[in-house]
């Protein structure tokens, strides 16, 4: 079996996407001690900013008159949609950043679907894991309700252009044990907590087929 994982925190070990996305990949490897994994962590590693924009001119472009940048970029984005092809399941963790998808991540949607098409279904049907933290609050009745402009993003990116089997963990509240302002949620953020690497743990068992 084969598990692909992405990581988009900028945060190292302190990251709480990260934390639940260990979580449920100990409980993959639990059950796949032999499986295979190909790792991204576009955080700590991420794709040069003009990757995109040279790989998807070279779309455009006979492959006889592109440019060395557009030939690097084009056979980049075709191994990054291959290594999706390749998994039979993936957990993908990325966290909200300034209310939006991570711009990182978005790189990396990018270049993939430049190598591989915009309507290339990498996922069709494989059990996906979203893991997405979150450092407020944005349930429904609260301030920010309606201000979370990532995880529609990644669900449609996932799920809908992809064709992945998705479940979501979310963990809202990150920032409560640091932010003084929020010292009056930090209870709250404990239990959210607490539910998210539950969610997790039950979400990595999930991801394992017969």
């Amino acid at each position: 079996m084969h598990l692909f994982r992405l990581d988009a925190s900028i945060m190292g070990p302190n990251s709480t996407s990260s934390e639940l996305a260990d979580t449920a990949h100990a409980e993959w490897e639990a059950a796949h001690p032999e499986g295979t994994v190909t790792r991204r962590h576009v955080g700590a590693d991420p794709l040069p900013g003009d990757v995109w924009t040279h790989a998807t001119l070279a779309g455009f472009t006979p492959e006889d008159q592109r440019t060395d940048e557009q030939r690097t970029a084009a056979a980049l984005g075709a191994e990054l949609a291959e290594e999706l092809r390749a998994a039979d399941a993936a957990i993908i963790a990325v966290p909200l950043y300034n209310w939006g998808v991570s711009q990182h991540f978005k790189t990396w949607v990018d270049v993939v679907i430049a190598g591989a098409g915009p309507s290339a279904q990498l996922l069709k049907d494989k059990p996906v894991l979203l893991v997405t933290s979150l450092g407020g609050g944005f349930a429904p009745g609260t301030p920010r309700e309606g201000w979370d402009h990532s995880t529609p993003y990644l669900e449609r990116i996932l799920r809908d252009v992809w064709g992945a089997d998705l479940t979501v963990v979310r963990r809202e509240l990150t920032l409560a044990a640091v932010n003084p302002a929020m010292e009056s949620l930090r209870n709250l953020a404990a239990e959210y907590h607490t539910q998210a690497l539950d969610a997790a743990r039950d979400a990595g068992k999930n991801l394992v087929r017969a």
